[in-house]
């Protein structure tokens, strides 16, 4: 394996392309859920508020997922969760499009569809990447978010037109068809449990020879120096302390405002006279430009404080949201995905970065799992929000505008978060 032998491709990146495409197929189907909204309600008959509440409430499923998905991977590792996610996405989709009452639906597009996804979700393949990087762990995780992207991106047009061509039962059954030849090979064959020792730290065959440089004084650390060693915390510790509820806080408002666009972004600019496919498309540039987006953000996110850069993601994200509601024209809508795609993506990837920064790789597949579930509450809060604020007062104002405010309050959070240099010592006394 190259990251062991002193070749020159290290193998902890196939492991990053696979997670990429994962999350690709996960969240496409659990973020873009906007070209079924419509077409769901009307074939089975719901209301806009029903359906919504459907969703809010597979939203948090998915979420209380999390926390078990984390622990099964500490537990079973990795692969064993992957498979078992692979399983229950297939027999909930069957069970999908079989559905005809609020209730059979609820229980399988909302409890089991939700469950089967968490566990092949990021919090699932975010302990394996933080074990394979140290040194390059935001580039790592920032290619979740680049998957995350696609999934917006790719996988919503792709549902567009499965929906018009095949009607929406036969492309959840084509999703759950292909979801399933993809995950299982590479959970079988590219998904390692077991890191090289020094993970990316191994020394590069083709740097130069001579005398090793003196490592950083501790005392003047610099924003691309390895964190220090983070404090051998409890789980229980770990969850009572700041820096965990700030990231929580944050998460809270990012899953309010990515569900919020993924439900309802497609509804509201149909609403505001947009066509299906503009719609779609509009919605859609925003993973393609945040695709991009990752790849720079990834790269400043082992560079720059990541706090700050978390907290610029989230406000620009959170005046896009007032932005989005306003456009009026075909040119308007391109130009608010296109700012909008540039920070859409990171905030999930910085978070989990900072987690293990701060608490170290042994603890951070169950604490994102935990931080991942009030991204959840937030997407089931915008999930009902959205379909009953419209119901409501006639306006989109009310889930958009309240996700605009969200995100700028999580800016203001992001900025409390510590610095890599004072993390250990500092969660430490906060623990004590």
């Amino acid at each position: 394996m190259a990251g062991q032998t002193g070749g020159r491709w290290y193998f902890g990146w196939n492991i990053v392309a696979a997670s990429a495409l994962l999350t690709m197929l996960t969240v496409g189907m659990r973020m873009g859920i906007g070209p079924f909204f419509l077409p769901m309600a009307e074939d089975l008959g719901f209301s806009r508020s029903l359906l919504a509440t459907i969703v809010a409430i597979g939203m948090l499923c998915y979420g209380l997922a999390m926390p078990l998905a984390g622990y099964l991977v500490s537990r079973k590792g990795t692969r064993f969760v992957l498979l078992l996610g692979v399983v229950v996405v297939v027999l909930s989709s069957i069970w999908t499009v079989m559905a005809r009452s609020p209730l059979n639906f609820f229980l399988a597009f909302g409890v089991a569809s939700s469950v089967g996804l968490a566990f092949t979700s990021p919090v699932a393949l975010t302990p394996v990447l933080s074990r394979w990087f140290t040194r390059q762990r935001g580039m790592a995780l920032f290619f979740l978010s680049t998957g995350s992207m696609a999934g917006i991106a790719v996988m919503t047009p792709l549902f567009n037109a499965g929906i018009a061509w095949l009607g929406w039962q036969q492309t959840i059954l084509a999703f759950a068809g292909l979801f399933a030849l993809i995950t299982i090979p590479l959970a079988l064959f590219v998904i390692r449990e077991e890191a090289p020792a020094q993970s990316d730290l191994l020394p590069d065959p083709n740097a130069p020879t001579g005398p090793a440089p003196a490592p950083a004084s501790a005392s003047t650390p610099t924003s691309s120096t390895v964190p220090p060693s983070a404090p051998a915390l409890t789980l229980h510790e770990a969850l009572r302390t700041r820096p965990f509820w700030l990231i929580v806080l944050g998460l809270t408002a990012c899953g309010f405002s990515m569900n919020l666009l993924g439900t309802h972004g497609v509804p509201m600019l149909m609403d505001h006279g947009y066509d299906s496919a503009t719609s779609a498309l509009g919605i859609g540039l925003i993973g393609v430009v945040a695709i991009f987006g990752t790849l720079v953000m990834g790269r400043l996110s082992d560079i720059l404080p990541r706090q700050n850069l978390l907290a610029v993601i989230y406000l620009v994200r959170g005046l896009g949201f007032f932005a989005l509601v306003m456009v009026g024209t075909h040119f308007e809508l391109y130009l608010a995905a296109t700012v909008g795609g540039l920070v859409w993506a990171g905030s999930i990837a910085l978070s989990s970065a900072i987690l293990a920064d701060v608490y170290g790789v042994r603890l951070v597949g169950m604490l994102y799992g935990w931080a991942y579930l009030g991204h959840q509450v937030g997407a089931m809060v915008s999930s009902w929000l959205g379909g009953w604020g419209y119901e409501r007062f006639g306006t989109h104002w009310v889930a958009f505008g309240a996700s605009g405010l969200l995100l700028i309050g999580a800016a203001l959070f992001s900025l409390k978060l510590p610095e890599r240099g004072t993390l250990a010592r500092r969660v430490y006394s906060t623990a004590r």
